[in-house]
């Protein structure tokens, strides 16, 4: 067991470096811009706009662009909007008036030399309909009013199309001459399934990976207590403890994690590509064929069928002892992993992908432990300012958020990164998945853990204990993060600033109240069988070491 825990231990330290990743993200979308503030004319929010390509009557594909800051404001129902027939502009930059002759058809049009709004005026008094301006990058751009611009009043809508799209439509505009486009921009609802989905799947897997680790702790302090009355020397008690695999961190480990993090989070910003993506699955496929593995065992060994080949071993080079189960598990989860990472590109592979991190989570959180307050406050306190930084701080200094453009994957012709739980958003129009990184489940979980297993040694109710207000904090805080999510139209949020005020505040708080601040800060768990409330009032004479 040691060495197969070591074993899940090095790989989870392989991933490490990005279970911090911590993001709640929910699609593509386009945001407010500061920068440019708004003034008449030139008050349009910025929108996703839908543009439908039909050549001869029939619909063939379908582009994304972006709304401008000024014209006319686009339809949101698609039964709405009228299909327009299609022209190219002569010249292509349309600085100056068109030389072909527009009767409400919509222009397509190249970046140039002169203004959105030049453009714009230009069309519109050539009899246009709607202006499509094609950019030169690969990228949607936000059309703004120049300041020394008077004349912002444009009657018809203005959308800009990527390159790629703009190339694909001149294809089929070269291929027939009847070529049209319908342009809507459809309200994204208020709250979507997923985000429901998603915080149940968050709080359900700290939920189980708290239980299974504090009855672990305490079948250890059983097992611990029976040695000793049996008249077993505090060396074969620590020997006991050590042997089970637990990983105790400390505030040093804590805050070279943090650091290793940031780190490593930088290199995947300034070298991401395929190659690395082809890394992290790799890297992810470890950790969870390792972690279905363990919580497959650890599930089949509360049936009596299967005790005895749980509990009968066979001797593995460079694993050492392994259970006749876990050889027949093994396979099993391998072949899974192999398989989603050869189909994650399809459209169900999300749900593999959260069934392997689910594993992992929960066995990272069951071996994983933090052993007092004051090591989870320095974690969570760094995490905390880590996600700021690297979120929010970064645009200072890379012009990007980093943490952002690694999550999406930018620039590696993938879906983002494995190390998310992800649900595609079921009723939103523009498709899009909702996606938590590891971070925020396993930093406050490794909190919430601890919480249950100072409960459950401490022989507390579940009232008077600390994890069940630890778990109402954790998921108070992932629900204000998804209704920040939603107060900023969908732009990424650090989950965990606003879920370690919450959880950390709560059990501080409810501690120093209590008067259990010191014990939960420094000793964390009981100190030898009993618990230091247990031990003060069944051993009076026995002087505390508090």
């Amino acid at each position: 067991m040691e060495l197969r825990s070591r074993a899940l231990y090095c790989s989870f330290c392989a991933v490490a470096v990005l279970l911090c990743s911590s993001l709640v993200f929910a699609g593509d979308i386009v945001h407010q811009d500061d920068v440019a503030p708004k003034r008449p004319g030139c008050d349009n929010n910025f929108v996703l706009v839908k543009v439908p390509i039909w050549v001869d009557g029939e619909e063939i594909t379908e582009f994304v662009g972006v709304g401008a800051r000024f014209g006319l404001t686009l339809e949101s129902k698609e039964k709405r909007a009228n299909q327009i027939r299609v022209s190219l502009a002569d010249p292509p930059d349309c600085c100056s008036v068109p030389k072909n002759k527009l009767t409400g058809e919509a222009i397509l049009v190249h970046r140039g030399k002169c203004s959105f709004i030049t453009k714009a005026n230009v069309a519109e008094a050539a009899g246009a309909s709607a202006l499509l301006i094609i950019n030169n990058q690969t990228e949607l751009f936000k059309m703004v009013c120049e300041a020394n611009e008077t004349d912002v009043i444009v009657g018809i809508p203005v959308v800009m199309l990527p390159k790629d799209a703009g190339k694909s439509l001149k294809l089929s505009m070269s291929n027939s001459s009847n070529v049209s486009i319908q342009m809507y921009s459809p309200h994204r609802p208020l709250v979507d399934v997923a985000e429901v989905f998603l915080w149940l799947m968050a709080v359900g897997t700290i939920l189980c990976a708290s239980y299974w680790s504090a009855w672990s702790a305490r079948e250890a302090s059983i097992e611990q207590d029976k040695l000793l009355k049996d008249g077993s020397d505090e060396y074969l008690s620590k020997e006991t403890h050590h042997s089970s695999g637990v990983v105790d961190i400390n505030i040093l480990s804590a805050i070279c994690f943090i650091m290793i993090a940031s780190c490593f989070l930088l290199m995947l910003y300034k070298f991401m590509s395929h190659l690395f993506i082809e890394i992290l699955v790799v890297l992810f496929c470890i950790g969870g064929v390792e972690g279905l593995q363990t919580c497959l065992v650890a599930l089949l060994s509360c049936f009596r069928w299967f005790e005895p080949a749980a509990e009968c071993h066979v001797k593995v080079p460079f694993l050492g002892a392994v259970s006749y189960l876990t050889l027949a598990v093994s396979p099993l989860c391998i072949s899974f992993a192999v398989l989603w990472a050869v189909y994650r590109g399809v459209s169900f592979a999300w749900i593999g992908q959260d069934i392997l991190g689910i594993a992992l989570i929960i066995t990272v959180l069951q071996i994983i432990r933090v052993p007092n307050l004051k090591v989870g406050t320095v974690l969570l306190g760094c995490a905390f300012m880590y996600d700021i930084f690297w979120v929010f701080v970064s645009k200072w200094f890379f012009h990007k958020s980093v943490m952002i453009v690694v999550a999406r994957g930018d620039g590696s012709g993938e879906d983002g990164i494995p190390m998310l739980l992800k649900i595609p958003r079921m009723f939103d129009p523009w498709g899009g998945y909702s996606i938590i990184g590891f971070g925020d489940i396993i930093l406050p979980g490794l909190l919430v853990a601890f919480s249950l297993r100072y409960d459950w040694l401490c022989k507390k109710s579940l009232k008077a204990g600390y994890f069940l207000w630890a778990m109402l904090a954790y998921g108070l805080g992932l629900l204000v993060t998804y209704v920040a999510l939603n107060l900023m139209d969908g732009h990424g949020q650090p989950a965990l600033l606003y879920i370690v005020p919450f959880t950390l505040g709560t059990l501080i708080t409810l501690g120093k109240t209590r008067g259990d601040l010191k014990h939960l800060w420094i000793r964390g768990e009981p100190d030898g069988r009993f618990c230091p409330h247990v031990r003060l009032h069944s051993d009076e004479k026995q002087p505390s070491k508090m």
